[in-house]
Formats: structure tokens, sequence, C-alpha cells
């Protein structure tokens, strides 16, 4: 059974019987307040309920995802590039794109929370289930591997989201037991985690993942399901990133999930985002996983954040909109003829306000056109964008011009004929063709990251002196790269410390 303590009543408990209140403060895990189990047995028994857990995964990351993995995610990688504006003057979404946001930082601080907790839910997958085994003659071994196997994908994706933005976080690999006077120094440390350094961080990405690959479902035509291809996916994102790179991996994990499991490039950009008068589309052979919603009266509500739903043409359409497109990537699109990127990323409309454009001609992020649009989380054109960056940094130049030249082609642009001239001028090409392949899926400002703080920072800093509808900008230095550990979160939790220039 399980009872809901707050963190006042536990640790005034334990001051009954005369702990050490200096060591164990009234703070909270996870925002103030923990579930725990009266007893160190599981209160899981049988295969239902853990299938239904698993079932959970997925209709959390139908609501959650919309504010917190992707509404928010854009305003730190497009907004805070050359992608888009912010959108609104609402105050912590300006904070973020003008590189000012502090611990206070109402976006920061939710989403801090949010991927805590996804964590946390994953836990109880994890933790559990092989527990079920021996309770409930209905439940298989391939059924335990399968279901932590998903649950180590959603795990997986948040504590990488996560270790982008905060970079190091805590890494939470139990269900804290119930506290006691006698248990209470063995136990402190899983209410109270701490960071961990990036090393702890990806090894337990591998970890995870690396059991994903051998347990978790093929590929069917369902996209909306953790596979071992999104898994190989996601792993091929990770090695990419400076504290564990090895650009072999990446390109050997980018080259099973090219030809392993019946991914295609569509052929069109746009199918991807289509929709009908009677359904949007989902399920294309380029999708790898994205979120689906199917029922226009119960769909999603992110739509209404960005532009407007081609179902109900004039709900929630009276006020400005987020990550509006900038002028910098409209010219971007304009320079290479990309009219196809161009038309489904962006799309022109009338509104009532000019904050960035005149109201009668106003641009707007296009890639979630109705309440039943899926939102893309990984694809094959941005895995093979990937596999083309790591054989550029590995020295092979031609192959990386050839998955170029390949992106280039659906997009009905103009390939490169001549061959690319060193790593830099390969980098170079790559990351703008993964600009306008990728716009408004969440990449932009950690693709150049990826490639040294001068690079991103060149971007960042440029932006307000080419356009004055942005807004002044702080200089982006090493420490700001990351958002600051919100306040709440380091009073809360004495172990924390804050991240270097906040």
């Amino acid at each position: 059974m399980k009872r809901l303590y707050s963190i006042f009543m536990m640790f005034s408990l334990v001051a009954l019987v005369s702990c050490d209140l200096d060591l164990y403060p009234e703070t909270g895990y996870n925002e103030g307040n923990v579930e725990v189990n009266e007893s160190t047995e599981s209160q899981y028994n049988t295969r239902e309920e853990m299938l239904g857990l698993r079932n959970k995964i997925y209709s959390d990351w139908t609501k959650g995802i919309q504010e917190y993995g992707y509404q928010d995610f854009l305003i730190y990688t497009e907004c805070r590039a050359d992608n888009a504006y912010c959108g609104t003057n609402t105050a912590e979404i300006m904070q973020i794109e003008a590189n000012k946001q502090d611990g206070e930082n109402v976006n920061v601080t939710r989403d801090w929370g949010y991927y805590l907790s996804q964590m946390s839910n994953a836990n109880e997958i994890i933790c559990n289930v092989d527990s079920i085994l021996v309770k409930d003659p209905e439940m298989t071994q391939e059924d335990a591997d399968r279901w932590s196997a998903e649950a180590r994908c959603w795990k997986a994706w948040a504590l990488f989201q996560m270790s982008r933005l905060w970079g190091p976080v805590p890494v939470v690999n139990t269900i804290p037991p119930a506290i006691t006077s006698e248990n209470i120094e063995d136990v402190y440390y899983e209410y109270f985690p701490p960071q961990q350094p990036l090393d702890v961080v990806y090894s337990q990405l591998v970890e995870d993942l690396t059991f994903a690959i051998e347990h978790a479902p093929d590929v069917t035509d369902d996209k909306f399901v953790f596979t071992k291809g999104f898994a190989k996916g996601l792993l091929a994102r990770i090695y990419a990133e400076e504290a564990i790179r090895d650009w072999n991996k990446v390109a050997e994990l980018c080259t099973s999930v090219e030809n392993d499991y019946g991914y295609q490039l569509c052929e069109n950009y746009g199918d991807m985002w289509a929709y009908t008068e009677a359904d949007a589309v989902r399920n294309t052979k380029e999708s790898i996983f994205e979120v689906q919603w199917t029922n226009k009266s119960a769909g999603n509500w992110v739509y209404m954040m960005f532009h407007r739903n081609a179902y109900d043409n004039m709900a929630n359409y009276s006020w400005a909109k987020w990550v509006t497109p900038s002028r910098d990537l409209i010219e971007a699109y304009k320079a290479e003829g990309d009219t196809e990127r161009f038309n489904t990323s962006i799309i022109i409309d009338q509104c009532a306000w000019q904050n960035y454009y005149p109201g009668d001609e106003y641009a707007f992020n296009h890639k979630v056109p109705t309440n039943v649009s899926s939102i893309i989380v990984m694809r094959l054109g941005e895995i093979m964008l990937l596999h083309a960056e790591a054989l550029a940094c590995t020295g092979d130049l031609e192959g990386a011009r050839t998955l170029v030249n390949k992106i280039r082609k659906r997009a009905k642009i103009a390939e490169y004929k001549t061959p690319f001239t060193s790593q830099e001028d390969a980098i170079d090409k790559i990351l703008k063709e993964r600009r306008l392949e990728l716009a408004f899926e969440g990449h932009r400002f950690f693709d150049l990251v990826r490639h040294g703080l001068d690079r991103a920072k060149a971007v960042h800093d440029a932006m307000p002196q080419k356009d004055i509808y942005w807004q002044d900008r702080l200089p982006l230095t090493q420490e700001t790269i990351l958002m600051p550990v919100p306040q709440g979160a380091l009073d809360d939790n004495p172990t924390l410390v804050q991240n270097p220039g906040y």
C-alpha cells in the first residue's frame, strides 16, 4: 500500500526520535512530495498492473510532452538560436530568448520537475517488473523484458533532455522505501539525490539503451511505440555529445537504423505533416517515434500555441502565438530555393497582432497544423543527417555529401555537385541542412553547441544585430549554454548545487 508523505511531516516524525535536523532538513524530493511504500515489498502484484503502468507511458506522453517536452523545448532550441522569436511578451520565454533566465524562471522550474517525474514513473516499471514473474504466473520473461525496455527508453529520453538543459543532474534508479529513524541515513540520498557528473549520466543512458536495443519491441507500422529503432537512434544522438563522443559508434548506430528496420524517406517532405478533411497523417514510413492523437474532440492542444487548428479554424486564435519563425530562417529557405520545406514548416496567415510581422502577412510555425497531428520525436531524415555528421567527423567527406544530397533531393533543391573541401566545410553544410530539414523539431541550438561554444555563440549573439525584432541578448557563455537549477529545487534538495554562472 502507498501513502503520500509531505516532507515536513516525514522529518517531523524523524525529529521525534532525535535525528539530526541539521543533516536532514525539511526539504522535498520531486517538488516537495514523495510517494513511498510502507513496506519493502512492491505494491504491484499482477501482470495486469504492470501492463497498466506500461500503457500509462504512452498516455502520459500525450499529456506532458505538449507543454514540457515540445512547446518549452522549442523555446530552448529554436528561440535561443536563429530559427524563431519567442513570439509573445510572456516573461519566462522572453528571458530565455534573451539569455537572461534565472532560477526563478517558470519554464525552467516546471521542466526540471517534469523530467524528474518522468524518470520516477519509468522506475515504477523498471524496479518492479521482475518481481511480478514470481507473483503472477501470467507474467512472462518476454513481457518483463519488453516493458522494462520501453520504460528505459522513456527514462533515457527524459534523462538525456535534462542533461542537455542542465548538465549534471540527478540520476534516480530506485523507488525510495518508507523512511524510519533506523534507515534514514541509508535512504537519505534516495529522497535527496545529488547531481551526477556527466560521465555517470551518460553511463546510465548507455546501460538503459543497450538493454532496450536487445529487448524493446521490433518496428511495426505503429510508430507510437518505443522500439529497437528508437533506442538505437537515441543512443546515436547520445554518442554525438562531447561528454561521451564516439563518431564511429554514431555512424554504426545510424547505419543500423537506416538499413535494419524498413524506414524510408517519404517521397515528399510535407507528407509527414499532411492532413485531409477526415484526419491527419500518422505512422509514415519515415517516422521512428511520434506522439499521436486520434480523436478530434480530445486531441492535442499544442496547435494553439503556434498557429491554429485546421479543423476548427478560429478556435483559440485571438492571442499572439509562441515560436514565431524568424526572418533569418525565412531568408535561409529562400536562399536555397527551398519552397517545399518552407511551405511545410512555415505558414503565412492573417492575425490581429503585429508583434513581429504585419498582421495581414504574419509568419507561424506550421508543424502542428491540426489537433490530431503527431509530434514527431525522431525520424529517418534526422538520423541520416546525424550519420552525415559522423562521417564528416571521421574523414569520410564523400559519404557525408552523399547522405546530405539524398535529403536535398527529397526537398527538390540542388544537390552538392562538388566534393566537400574539408571537415569544417562539411559540418557547415550539414548544420545548414539540419536547420532547414529539422526546423521546429527541437534541434537547432544543440546542433550548434555540439560543435563548440564559438559556433553557437556566433549565431546566438549575432541575431539582435541582424534583426531589430530580436531582443537584446546577453552574450552566450560556456556557463549559460546550460539552464540554472531552479531555486525551488535547490531549496527542497540540500544536495543540489547551482550551475556556474547563475
